[in-house]
């Protein structure tokens, strides 16, 4: 039984170390959007700027 306890540490310390990486991967594609979504808001505070009335 002792292998049983020990194959069930590892797999979850597995699944851990998995989530960990999934969760900085994600961390680091939601800075990449931010940073694209700053870049497009202050392309378009530009454009509106401007705009001539008419």
């Amino acid at each position: 039984m002792p292998w049983t306890m020990t194959a069930a540490v590892l797999l979850a310390t597995a699944g851990l170390l998995v989530l960990g990486a999934l969760a900085g991967r994600l961390w680091l594609d939601v800075r990449s959007l931010a940073r694209e979504v700053d870049a497009a808001s202050r392309a378009l505070a530009e454009a509106a700027g401007q705009l001539k009335p008419s």
